[in-house]
């Protein structure tokens, strides 16, 4: 049965319709959003997938490019594997809905989102968020929600709800929160250091927002809602955990636990695994369950020690940093070297500067956006955790760091006009122990400012992580938190900026939600760590940009040239611009508005393309002194070449302050000389002298 919703969100119509589409789904949501239209569905398979210990969810965004009137690029002609946007929202998408899934659940479960129709004025991101917290809502899949999501911008000091693409261009706060009915359970942000408390403020402006939706949603599940299926759990039973502590007593595994190396760690745990497979290799039914049974007792010590006890597995208090460390130019050749590590993190990362016209092209849904100008690359090597694997490309995993760690620095970036580059970072994990996107920020920061880059303040970024009990006034944040902590605990919350603000947030949770007293402590701990990393670790090494560039960076130099002349230097099929390249060895990038990028490493050939294109684009007057070749000698003069396709003449009584009898006696073809323009006339000629009198004028 065909049902339609509408609520207003934002100033523009939010219409759900239920039942047109898609109808063999376990739940459909056709979302318009003005006159954005996303198709989100949610399907289940009937039985548990056989031998995981996790929940496989897969989250889609699929970026039709008829939905803003664009044919795919490329031979192929149609859409190919996802973007670095659809990867990035599905991400945003998983991550406030995952927790609200069944810990017990195995059932295969996909969350599609194709967006059909863009309106720059609604978000298809936003409305595919919305469309699968209903899809799954409405659905028989069973699901602990609804949640809802609201994206908040900040204009001249104004919080800015859901903005439009206009908005989000100009504004200094990108900001996305998604909530259940009493707590906020994701926050992703980018900001030109924004203060904290500004962003604490937007965050909960961002939760009231989501409860007028999710009231929307409730009247939708009221009226289409399907009865939750029953599914076969996969919980460890509770015999199984009491024979395994038979086994190894709570004591022993504490001890296995609790170091500060986690080589020795996996060790412990290896042998307490190898232990209780051979104990229970008789046991058909207990065996197969033996990995995440531990994984659950191993969790749980963890757990009760942080929280009961305020100790954490490696000894450190609560608040306490690991040791840090910060180096740079380690790679000779490269343009810009850092490496950042904290305890058993470290990240090496590489700067490389190059023209503007090897920014990264975009063929996406934003028609505004077609290039990017910094790229941040994160890779994680299986070396990085002692593990043995190929590298089979980024996952998403992979782009999501990346692109968090870009979000962080772009706001600090130099203008293109004051750095005319296109920059690309690199991090390479060389070890990880929990937060390598955060060591990805201190290293970008070290090895952008070491290639030269001027970027405006440095930035560091920090991870908290928390361990909560059975009430809301019963948890623990901790600082700076190692992979275990992360693995076994509550939440993850990535915070990267500078002494100034917040420029970039990423939160991810295990449990159902935040409370707002557990969000400002997280924000107030990343501060006091964020500022320790900057002052007492990061500045001491290089503490500004350095303020020249590797001498095996390009060198650029940027001059401005009246766009109506842009074809004069280009010349008939690139004659002319081509030739300067060939006899300067430069790259040349001309814009549209007549900005003149000139690239290369020999600046004196820099120079010498510069004076080329300057000559051609300078309108020759009377009294002006130049050096040409002379290119064609007639009876009566020499023709010299000022600029390409400008010659001028120099009469043969114009060579010498002597009595000349033939051309060739002072000048051959070929000859570089010094001529002063002495007149231009009614047709366009332009008359030269050589003689020197006329020259020391």
């Amino acid at each position: 049965m065909f049902k339609s919703f509408s609520m207003d969100l934002a100033g523009r119509k939010l219409t759900v319709e239920i039942g047109r589409v898609a109808a063999q789904a376990n739940g459909a949501a056709f979302m318009h959003y003005g006159d954005t239209v996303v198709l989100s569905t949610a399907t289940a398979s009937s039985k548990p997938r056989e031998g995981i210990d996790f929940f496989p969810l897969s989250v889609e965004y699929e970026e039709k490019l008829y939905a803003v009137g664009k044919i795919p690029g490329g031979f192929n002609k149609r859409e190919g594997k996802a973007s670095e946007n659809a990867i990035l929202t599905s991400r945003v998408i998983d991550r406030p809905m995952r927790p609200l899934f069944p810990k017990d659940y195995r059932n295969d479960v996909t969350l599609d989102n194709v967006v059909m129709s863009v309106d720059p004025e609604c978000s298809p991101e936003l409305t595919a968020m919305l469309g699968s917290a209903i899809a799954t809502s409405i659905s028989d899949i069973p699901f602990d929600g609804p949640c809802a999501t609201t994206q908040v911008g900040l204009i001249d000091g104004e919080f800015i709800i859901n903005p439009t693409a206009d908005q989000k261009r100009v504004s200094d706060l990108a900001l996305t929160v998604a909530s259940t009915r009493e707590k906020v359970i994701m926050i992703e942000a980018g900001a030109n250091e924004v203060p904290e408390q500004t962003v604490i403020d937007a965050i909960f402006k961002a939760h009231e927002v989501n409860q007028e939706i999710i009231r929307f949603i409730d009247t939708i599940v009221a009226e289409c809602g399907k009865e939750k299926h029953t599914y076969e759990s996969c919980a460890v039973p509770e015999e199984l955990f009491a024979a395994i502590r038979e086994l190894v007593p709570p004591q022993e595994m504490e001890e296995a636990v609790f170091t500060d190396d986690k080589q020795t760690r996996d060790k412990n745990m290896d042998a307490i695994t190898a232990r209780l497979e051979e104990a229970f290799a008789e046991n058909e039914e207990w065996l197969p369950l033996v990995g995440d049974a531990i994984y659950q007792y191993e969790k749980k010590t963890v757990r009760k020690m942080i929280l009961k006890d305020h100790k954490r597995p490696d000894g450190r208090a609560i608040d306490q940093i690991r040791p840090l460390a910060a180096e740079i130019d380690l790679l000779p050749r490269v343009h810009g070297s850092g490496m950042f590590t904290r305890g058993q993190t470290q990240i090496l990362n590489a700067c490389t500067l190059a023209p503007l016209s090897e920014a990264q092209k975009i063929d996406g849904m934003d028609v505004n956006e077609t290039s990017k100008r910094y790229m941040h690359h994160y890779n994680f090597p299986s070396f990085s955790v002692g593990e043995t694997k190929p590298s089979r490309g980024p996952g998403r995993r992979e782009i999501g760091h990346g692109a968090l760690a870009e979000k962080a620095l772009v706001p600090v970036l130099p203008s293109e006009e004051e750095f005319p580059y296109a920059i690309r970072t690199v991090s390479e994990t060389m070890e990880s122990n929990g937060s390598t996107s955060q060591a990805s920020i201190c290293a970008s920061t070290l090895s952008l400012m070491a290639a030269g880059v001027p970027i405006k303040e440095m930035v560091a970024g920090i991870s908290c992580g928390l361990v909560t009990g059975e009430t809301d006034d019963d948890y623990i944040v901790l600082t700076d938190i190692q992979g275990l902590e992360d693995f076994f605990g509550d939440m993850d919350f990535k915070v990267g900026g500078t002494k100034n603000g917040i420029t970039a947030i990423q939160m991810d949770i295990k449990i159902h939600g935040l409370t707002r007293p557990i969000i400002e402590e997280a924000i107030a701990r990343t501060r006091q760590a964020r500022m320790y990393i900057l002052e007492e670790v990061m500045k001491p090494v290089i503490s500004e940009p350095r303020k020249h560039l590797s001498p095996y960076a390009p060198k650029i130099k940027q001059i401005t040239i009246d766009p109506q002349k842009i074809g004069d230097v280009v010349g008939k099929q690139g004659k002319v611009i081509n030739k300067i390249i060939e006899e300067t060895g430069v790259k040349i990038d001309i814009s549209d508005e007549g900005s003149v990028n000139v690239c290369g490493t020999d600046e004196a050939m820099i120079d010498r393309a510069i004076a080329i294109i300057t000559s051609i684009v300078t309108d020759i007057e009377a009294g002006m002194v130049f050096t040409g070749k002379v290119v064609r000698i007639m009876n009566f003069g020499a023709f010299v070449q000022l600029a390409p396709n400008k010659d001028g003449m120099v009469h043969i009584s114009k060579l010498s302050d002597k009595r000349v009898g033939k051309v060739e006696d002072v000048v051959n073809i070929g000859d570089e000389v010094t001529v002063k323009v002495t007149e231009v006339d009614k047709m366009g000629r332009i008359n030269l002298t050589m003689r020197p009198s006329d020259l020391a004028e």
